[in-house]
């Protein structure tokens, strides 16, 4: 470790001691236990992740109630845009990780409409960079990239109705079957577009994936592996159920689908890189492969419908075109009824 380096980190300790005795000294109590809870966990001494206590302790130090998770996770904000230092940046996208991963609504609602109604890049981390060394200016890329994956795990939940890393996203299949059976097909081709933009973002992954020896990015990929373990299971129900309705499905429907399929076999050489030596969904690509194509055929057999369609139309109109010009052997016109006219007069 440079001596830079070293006097960085030593910088950094002492502005978390400092901190930690500015929020004691604090007049403001039922915020300074929330500040004390978020600098322990987010400290710039270790490059190591916090531990499920401290963890723990942020998240108890918002339950209770609305204004203590609304400070919270304005605690949590200020702290993460207050610092130029990937440590600690990382620290606080993976506490904000847990609190969505960890059964807490009140702060997880607090979280979706920071800060006034959440969207995207609300974490506003696009144009983070900490040069002060050649690994933090690449650490510096994968905060900008988680950043944009939790944006987008809440911007999925949104779309859902339900948090992926929630519990309610691990209710039993049967009922998440009956929910999905009552949409309409266009929700579900919605659900299946957001579903498959978080895994487009999850797979564009910085090319540094060496820096996974870093104990705690290694443990922000094993927390993200698991939204994709997730995010696979939802557009597995929902592409079994589209395939269902395949035949009722318009064209553009269809084309629709197709493009979200493809979209998603995309990322799959990036997302074997970034989960190596995990657990991989084969299953999951054959019931893809096998769905393309019977979209293929289904679009294919309507294309052929249509223009059968196009074909008779055309001629019944050519013929209805002629009939008005025709005339048979009496002299009356063809394809028209002869109604007597009976004319009465008047005396």
């Amino acid at each position: 470790m440079g001596r830079l380096k070293q006097l960085r980190i030593f910088n950094g300790v002492l502005k978390d001691k400092a901190s930690l005795i500015k929020t004691t000294l604090s007049t403001k109590r039922q915020t300074s236990f929330i500040r004390r809870a978020i600098l322990r966990a987010t400290t710039h001494s270790s490059s190591s992740p916090p531990s499920s206590n401290r963890i723990d302790a942020v998240i108890a130090s918002g339950n209770g109630s609305r204004p203590r998770a609304c400070a919270c996770i304005h605690a949590i904000m200020d702290r993460l845009h207050g610092t130029r230092d990937t440590f600690v940046a990382l620290k606080c996208l993976y506490t904000i990780h847990n609190i969505i991963t960890k059964d807490s609504f009140i702060l997880k609602d607090q979280l979706s409409i920071f800060p006034t109604f959440g969207g995207r890049n609300f974490l506003n981390l696009s144009e983070f960079h900490d040069d002060s060394d050649p690994e933090s200016w690449e650490l510096s890329a994968w905060i900008r990239w988680y950043a944009t994956v939790l944006e987008q795990n809440l911007t999925v939940s949104r779309v859902l109705g339900y948090h992926l890393s929630s519990s309610d996203s691990k209710k039993n299949d049967k009922d998440k079957e009956e929910k999905i059976f009552a949409l309409l097909s266009s929700d579900l081709l919605i659900e299946i577009d957001a579903l498959v933009g978080f895994v487009q973002e999850i797979s564009n992954v910085p090319n540094s994936l060496h820096l996974q020896r870093n104990n705690l990015v290694y443990e922000i990929v094993r927390l993200v592996s698991e939204d994709y373990r997730l995010i696979q299971r939802e557009i597995s129900l929902r592409v079994v159920e589209l395939d269902e309705r395949m035949t009722s499905l318009s064209v553009d429907q269809l084309t629709l689908l197709m493009s979200a399929l493809k979209k998603f076999e995309d990322c799959k050489e990036r997302l074997s890189l970034l989960f190596v030596n995990r657990k991989k969904n084969d299953g999951l690509w054959h019931l893809i492969g096998e769905t393309k194509m019977k979209i293929e055929t289904t679009m294919n057999k309507k294309a052929e419908e249509m223009a059968l369609v196009r074909i008779i139309k055309r001629d019944e109109t050519r013929e209805w075109g002629r009939q008005p010009f025709r005339f048979t052997s009496d002299g009356s016109w063809l394809g028209l009824d002869r109604v007597s006219l009976t004319v009465s007069t008047v005396r």
